[in-house]
């Protein structure tokens, strides 16, 4: 079976459970409006969907994804900003109480930006080279496990300087995360603001 065709099998599966089975929870949803209690920034590659993560039911994620789950700096110059846009609403409107910023181990964006600070060769791409490079002085000379791990950090420090980010969590409204996953080992970690470091948590 072609996988087009399985995703096809795997709506009908969602729908029979979802619409025929628990078609109260579909309805509360449709009629009621969403109301996600987590923002989740995650990347866009395909091993790493935070739905199938966490086991999340629908209506329970508020999730945007971008290549290498970054969080660029508050930056309100009237320029296209999707990842801000989600910050912005999901916070403002939908007011989640929590917001996951979640790395991963062999990232393809981040080896494209380590490979770019060792002088190799990165291909010539007109949007993720741009992308990347806001994460150029987060990362050095490393291996890129390292290098996702400090981009999660500079990620972290770029969420807090969005304004209605910080004021949320200063009056304890918000709470800020951020999580990295070993798909090697299928370890999950925290990152420790205090000290920079990560903690095991699964």
């Amino acid at each position: 079976m072609r996988t087009i065709d399985r995703m096809v099998a795997g709506f009908r599966s969602f729908r029979a459970i979802y619409y025929e089975q628990r078609p109260e929870r579909v309805a509360s949803l449709v009629e009621g409006g969403q109301k996600p209690e987590i923002l989740l920034v995650a990347c866009s590659d395909s091993r790493v969907d935070p739905a199938i993560l966490m086991n999340a039911e629908p209506g329970e994620l508020f999730v945007v994804r971008n290549v290498a789950a970054l969080v660029p700096p508050y930056a309100p110059d009237g320029h296209y900003h999707g990842t801000s846009a989600a910050l912005e609403y999901a916070v403002r409107d939908l007011k989640v109480q929590d917001i996951i910023v979640l790395a991963h181990s062999s990232c393809g964006g981040v080896s494209a930006l380590v490979a770019a600070t060792k002088h190799e060769t990165m291909p010539d791409r007109e949007f993720i080279q741009p992308w990347m490079s806001m994460m150029a002085g987060a990362v050095g000379d490393e291996e890129p496990a390292k290098a996702s791990q400090d981009t999660l950090r500079q990620s972290i420090r770029n969420l807090r300087s969005f304004p209605f980010v910080q004021n949320a969590a200063d009056l304890g409204y918000l709470n800020v995360h951020g999580w990295w996953f070993d798909m090697k080992e299928g370890a999950l970690y925290r990152l420790n603001e205090d000290d920079g470091q990560f903690v095991r948590i699964e």
